[in-house]
């Protein structure tokens, strides 16, 4: 029997089983405490009945019902005398039921919790105020503003009180206490606000003295200025403004002052005095503050002004712009170009040399010549404005040679700078300076517009044994320069050494590289046409022959011939078009055989025969399409294309290709396609 009451305390004991969760994966909709909560919340069923409304008849009901109410009350304020909330509701409650005393009673008790609470001091006195006990509000402002001083609320409704209850000196006593404390700005316009409409101008006046210094900003200043000039008191006001520009100096001058200073003045009629105030604000103001003070002297001027005020006024805004251009980027030489142009037309010479001064200063940071290539035209626009406007020929010479001390001779040079040095010298003649100058620049950097520049200012003074000279240096310089050896030919046929031209011409064709050789020996086979030398014009273009078979060589010594207009003229013409057709045949050139052929027929339609014409029309080749592979860098197959090739029919590895030909043509026309 003990067995089976232990078996069967055992069963009792034992702990239900856990049914094991399978899947541990988080679910998809998260659920929190709160949420569950929230719910539980927005969904009870039960809803709870407002207490019942109770109706006091009897005085000992009533009495029970307030010592109730006020035990309520007093165990809150046991429970957290810190709670400033259930003091006022506390105080509302006793107010509501006429418990005056009570009710000043649960107020300074809660002003010994905490004095510097603002609600209850304010739920405080408007309380006594709707129970119309003035004294005691005023009591209790008076002692709210010396406790907490900066709390403005207490001396605005201390004050609205005074004006309310008619007492004006006593509410201009309140706010005398309050400027004590020098209050923000807006305390003291409610001060100047109230003595206006009581109609003290004197009164608020002696209050705007007071507060512009104690808020010493542009607006109050600017406010001052207006009540007075509001006022008909233009003397006065003009005073406030001259006082304020006293009192922020130069140092804390502001574009807004000047501005208002300026439109009272226009409105004054006085528009010299505005001008006057413009400019001195114009000339004293950092440029990039006075945005609105250049825009309101650019309509003073429109409207009163004359012609040159308005202009000076568009210069002076321009200089502005440009000075903050340069300011921001010194290195934007354009605008420099711009500044110094305006300045130039406006300025004294003073002036201009200090901007040009500011400019060159502006190196350029490397020794790139794409960097240099602006900036060295400020340094000629210097020179030359001191040697053309300035009329100051020395210091203009000291500016080239301070510019050509600057540039990295052994980098790059500027030839142009040279050549204007020396042009310089020659109008001030003294040519031996400018030869020393240009032979100086052509020691140090040689180059062709140097060489150039310096042989025309020689021709120009018909130096030509300087010339010659200059010209051989030249070439030993860049003898594969072809413009320099036709110009040095050229020289000497106008001079009428034409064997020396000839001379030059030769060495110039034999020179192992050259940058234009076809041009080189036009202009010496025209040389010899223009001297008549045609036997030696044939010799220059078999020679030339030798070098090369392009097309156009021989089409020219055809025209060439042709152009002799002796009896043999055509037949000499057709034998280079037959010899230069041989010639390109054995090349296998087809693309310039064709060219020949179009020349060579154009040339048979105007001076040939029948014959001779249909001679080269047999010549004429064949355009037909033909299909190649293309192959790739790598050498695999990309494929195919069409191209277009020429068939001669005097070519004999063309002659099956022909034949082909001429049975398709038959083919096709034996047999029509149908439509």
């Amino acid at each position: 029997m003990a067995n089976m009451v232990s078996v069967g305390g055992k069963n009792k004991n034992k702990m239900p089983k856990v049914a094991k969760v399978k899947n541990k994966m988080p679910a998809e909709m998260q659920i929190t405490a709160e949420q569950i909560l929230r719910e539980a919340k927005e969904r009870e069923l039960e809803a709870v009945p407002p207490p019942p409304k109770q109706k006091i008849t009897d005085p000992d009901e009533l009495q029970q019902y307030k010592l109730r109410k006020r035990k309520e009350f007093e165990d809150n304020l046991r429970k957290n005398r810190s709670v400033m909330g259930n003091w006022i509701k506390y105080a509302a409650w006793e107010d509501s039921q006429d418990e005056i005393d009570r009710t000043r009673s649960i107020y300074e008790r809660a002003l010994d919790v905490d004095h510097r609470n603002i609600t209850i001091w304010l739920k405080y006195a408007e309380m006594e105020m709707k129970h119309k006990q003035v004294n005691h509000a005023r009591n209790i402002w008076d002692r709210a503003v010396t406790i907490l001083p900066r709390a403005n609320q207490f001396w605005y409704k201390y004050t609205y009180m005074e004006e309310m209850l008619g007492n004006i000196a006593g509410a201009r006593q309140v706010f005398e206490r309050w400027m004590q404390w020098e209050p923000e700005e807006q305390a003291w316009l409610s001060y100047i606000k109230m003595e206006l409409r009581y109609k003290e101008v004197d009164r608020a006046r002696e209050i705007y003295e007071k507060f512009v210094y104690v808020h010493p900003d542009i607006k109050n200043w600017l406010r001052f200025a207006n009540f007075e000039e509001n006022h008909s008191y233009v003397a006065g006001s003009r005073k406030v403004y001259e006082r304020a520009c006293e009192f922020f100096g130069e140092e804390l001058m502001d574009e807004k002052l000047f501005v208002a200073f300026a439109k009272f003045e226009e409105r004054q009629k006085e528009h010299e005095r505005a001008k006057v105030i413009y400019r001195y604000a114009l000339d004293n103001i950092p440029k990039q503050h006075a945005q609105e003070l250049f825009k309101n002297y650019t309509i003073h001027e429109k409207r009163y002004g004359d012609r040159s005020g308005i202009e000076n006024v568009i210069v002076s805004k321009r200089k502005f712009q440009y000075e903050e251009e340069v300011k921001s980027n010194p290195s934007n030489y354009d605008a420099w170009f711009d500044y110094l142009r305006l300045m130039e037309g406006e300025s004294n010479e003073d002036t201009v040399r200090e901007l040009y001064e500011r400019a060159i200063a502006n190196v350029p940071p490397a020794e790139e010549k794409r960097l240099w290539r602006r900036y060295i035209y400020l340094w000629i626009n210097y020179a030359l404005y001191e040697e053309l406007e300035a009329r100051d020929h020395d210091r203009a010479r000291e500016v080239y040679k301070a510019c050509l001390d600057l540039l990295p001779h052994k980098k790059f040079t500027f030839g142009k700078v040279w050549l204007l040095f020396a042009y310089f010298e020659v109008r001030q003649k003294n040519l031996q300076a400018a030869r020393r100058i240009l032979g100086h620049g052509l020691g140090r950097c040689p180059k062709d517009n140097l060489f150039k520049g310096y042989i025309e200012l020689e021709v120009q003074l018909r130096e030509f044994g300087r010339c010659r000279i200059l010209y051989e240096k030249f070439i030993e310089h860049s003898p594969e320069n072809c413009t320099t050896w036709m110009k040095y030919a050229e020289l000497e046929t106008i001079l009428g050494d034409v064997d020396r031209a000839r001379g030059i011409y030769e060495l110039a064709i034999n020179q192992p590289r050259l940058d234009m050789p076809e041009v080189l020996w036009k202009a010496y086979i025209d040389f010899e046409i223009e001297q008549e030398e045609y036997q030696k014009t044939r010799r220059l273009y078999r020679r030339l022959l030798e070098r090369t078979q392009h097309v156009k060589v021989w089409i020219s010594f055809a025209k060439f011939e042709l152009s002799i207009g002796d009896e043999n003229a055509i037949a000499m013409s057709r034998s280079v078009y037959k010899e230069a057709h041989r010639r390109l045949k054995t090349a296998n050139e087809k693309e310039e055989r064709l060219v020949l052929l179009e020349a060579w027929k154009d040339y048979e339609e105007e001076l040939g025969t029948d014959e001779s014409m249909s001679e080269v029309q047999k010549l004429m080749p064949k355009r037909v399409k033909k299909r190649r592979q293309i192959e790739t860098e790598d050498g695999s197959d990309a494929g195919w294309e069409e191209y277009y090739d020429y068939i001669f029919p005097t070519d004999e590895s063309n002659a099956p290709n022909l034949k082909l030909l001429a049975m398709a043509k038959k083919w096709k026309q034996t047999n029509p396609e149908d439509d």
